[in-house]
């Protein structure tokens, strides 16, 4: 097994953002160059309202046509029960996801601007759909704004601790802690992990940091001191919140995948990754989306090659 588990967000957390349709075609070629690579977990497509996130009007029809590769989770994320009703509709007609993300927020504001419901309401429909899933999926819970909320502020610990708690006894198998809008801090990201570690022992537990600020890597870094050895990460740094629900500002997306896994495999972290691949579909998402993304090693090349270079240099 790897050192750390890298979970690939492009497709779905990425694209999110995108205010322009990828087709399907693309989206599977990418899928399976993200599975080639080594990713275990990949985010494939959301069960979202087509009208307010159309970027995944394609779920159901990508999911059919998926290759599916031995030992990897493809997931999809599930807003509402309705979310949930369609991956099982998927499942039952032989081509579901393997995972299925329940979200919720650690504000309510953010969960009335994200989810369309309070904090109670949505944990109320997450305890429906974790129900509903019978146990046909591994269930990842999101705790999104876990570090801080654009619209309440700083989020106390208490909150995130106690619902990683509830995720637990709704049976969740992974949960994923966000810092939705970059607000997190290294001191903040080392502290909330340290003290997750302590109350939840070896629970699987993502961190998943947003590079909104510039924080991102640093934050990673802070959180694996902790303990932490699951990361969520985004190819080329793309994603946010869904293009038609605007709550951040400035670069919105994830730590860039390429930048991540070049920062552990040169600390001597094994990413578990082919590194040939990663860097070929760092190209491959460039072109996707037709412009240039914001990884620094799609540029300046991994650290460990350019290594190589000064050496026979």
């Amino acid at each position: 097994m790897a050192d750390v588990d890298i979970n690939e967000c492009f497709a779905r957390d990425g694209l999110q953002h995108e205010s322009t349709f990828i087709d399907t075609d693309t989206k599977l070629a990418l899928l399976d160059g993200f599975a080639r690579t080594g990713f275990a977990r990949i985010e494939a497509t959301s069960y979202s309202n087509p009208r307010q996130v159309p970027a995944f009007s394609d779920a159901g029809a990508l999911l059919r046509q998926l290759t599916r590769h031995p030992g990897v989770y493809f997931k999809a994320t599930c807003p509402n029960v309705k979310g949930v009703e369609r991956a099982l509709a998927d499942y039952d007609a032989g081509y579901g996801a393997e995972e299925i993300s329940l979200l919720t927020s650690a504000s309510n504001s953010h969960s009335l601007k994200n989810l369309r419901a309070t904090r109670d309401e949505q944990w109320q429909k997450t305890r429906t759909m974790a129900e509903l899933a019978q146990g046909k999926f591994r269930i990842v819970g999101v705790v999104s704004v876990a570090f801080g909320c654009p619209f309440e502020g700083k989020i106390d610990q208490r909150i995130v601790l106690d619902d990683v708690r509830r995720f637990r006894e709704f049976g969740a198998d992974i949960v994923t802690i966000g810092d939705t809008t970059g607000l997190a801090d290294p001191a903040s990201a080392k502290s909330l992990f340290v003290n997750l570690s302590a109350e939840h022992g070896d629970f699987p537990i993502v961190a998943h940091f947003h590079d909104t600020r510039g924080a991102g890597l640093a934050n990673a870094l802070a959180a694996y001191e902790a303990g932490c050895r699951r990361f969520d990460t985004a190819m080329g740094g793309v994603g946010g919140h869904p293009a038609q629900i605007e709550y951040g500002s400035g670069e919105t997306g994830n730590i860039a995948t390429e930048d991540a896994v070049n920062l552990f495999e040169s600390m001597g972290v094994d990413t578990g990754l082919d590194l040939d691949e990663l860097m070929s579909m760092s190209a491959a998402c460039e072109r996707a989306l037709a412009r240039r993304l914001t990884s620094k090693v799609s540029r300046a090349g991994l650290t460990v090659d350019s290594l190589k270079g000064s050496a026979a240099a």
